[in-house]
């Protein structure tokens, strides 16, 4: 992955450039690290493989230049993947990135992994950022920063329940690991 994630890197002067709610479309193809004993895309790294697709849609938009500018980092909060047809070695798809909504303290992202035009699997994410100094970014800030205007999307119902439903304590509360 972390071949891959140069990669990324070294492309972020090509392609088009992105609106930061635009639709990044990153092509790739299925390799053999990626596949689990099944011969098939491990479910794991469907998750490692949208990293890429959220960090080359936010260089393509000038996000990353603005966030690294402003001392600011992101962070995955949630995620959830369902999966359709499976990925097999050597297989091309392109992993689809954008942002679908915000709420005050998150940014919330779509990723879809499509070959041929058809769905294979659909990830979503709640992503934060974070402030190399400590604290959490709000999104007012994050607009200012990166230009961004929260109001051109609307978050869906569903996802924002689902992100309240799986949220976890925060990270300076007791948390202990009691079974029912």
């Amino acid at each position: 992955m972390i071949f891959r994630t140069f990669l990324v890197w070294l492309r972020r002067h090509r392609g088009p450039k992105l609106g930061v709610h635009d639709v990044g479309r990153l092509p790739l193809r299925v390799v053999p690290t990626d596949l689990d004993v099944l011969g098939h895309m491990n479910n794991g790294v469907y998750l490692s493989i949208m990293d890429l697709g959220r960090m080359d849609a936010m260089q393509r938009s000038g996000a990353w230049a603005a966030i690294s500018a402003a001392g600011f980092y992101p962070v995955a909060a949630s995620e959830t993947i369902s999966f359709r047809r499976s990925l097999k070695p050597w297989q091309r798809f392109v992993l689809e990135t954008r942002i679908v909504g915000y709420d005050e303290r998150a940014v919330y992202i779509e990723q879809r992994f499509v070959v041929d035009g058809e769905l294979y699997a659909t990830g979503f994410v709640r992503a934060k950022f974070l402030k190399r100094t400590g604290g959490t970014v709000t999104v007012a800030e994050l607009a200012e920063v990166t230009g961004a205007d929260p109001s051109e999307v609307e978050l869906p119902e569903w996802l924002a329940r689902w992100a309240a439903d799986v949220a976890m304590p925060p990270s300076r509360t007791s948390a202990p690991s009691e079974w029912p």
